[in-house]
């Protein structure tokens, strides 16, 4: 079993996505990107500017989607990705990616989060207790159902690794893939 889910959906943040994905093949996984459909979708390049006070968003790469939400039998995956970027504020509310989503926490598999993934879990009902780092903008979505916000480039809490934009990457994707390591030989041993 090497197939792990990247969930995306138009305006994903390209690095945020990109980052991890190319980690995955590097360490012998595969994976596979769902969306709310099978198509291609676009991404955006976010960063704060100095004097910013908000988030400004750029065109990025387009990324296809290898399985829509309601093709995935989560049985078939070791772990889940959260993307950040703008997607997770309408993708949460597919039926299909709660279902998916709870799986993974229910049966305690490998799940990490970046900046706007939160809302996902949050949305689905698996973040109360969890603790977790987003962006401090998505703070309230995590702590309106029951989730500890922690301002930090990498919060471990059991199964689930987050980290607050792809600023931490190196920071919590490689605890991420040691634990997918530790699922993956599980598995096959």
């Amino acid at each position: 079993m090497s197939q792990v889910l990247l969930i995306v959906g138009d305006a994903t943040e390209t690095v945020d996505t990109l980052y991890p994905y190319y980690r995955l093949i590097e360490s012998g996984f595969q994976p596979v990107v769902a969306a709310p459909e099978k198509r291609r979708y676009q991404m955006v390049l976010h960063e704060v500017q100095p004097g910013w006070t908000i988030t400004r968003e750029w065109e990025g790469y387009s990324i296809e989607a290898d399985v829509a939400f309601s093709e995935i039998d989560p049985a078939d995956y070791l772990g889940i990705f959260f993307s950040g970027g703008r997607a997770p504020e309408y993708i949460r509310y597919d039926d299909d990616l709660v279902r998916v989503t709870r799986h993974f926490f229910e049966e305690n598999k490998p799940i990490a989060s970046v900046c706007h993934g939160v809302e996902i879990p949050a949305f689905a009902g698996c973040v109360r207790d969890r603790r977790m780092a987003t962006v401090p903008k998505c703070r309230f979505d995590l702590e309106v159902c029951g989730g500890v916000f922690v301002d930090e480039p990498c919060v471990v809490d059991g199964n689930l690794i987050s980290g607050r934009t792809y600023h931490d990457s190196g920071h919590f994707v490689g605890k991420w893939l040691a634990l997918l390591e530790e699922a993956r030989a599980a598995a096959t041993g």
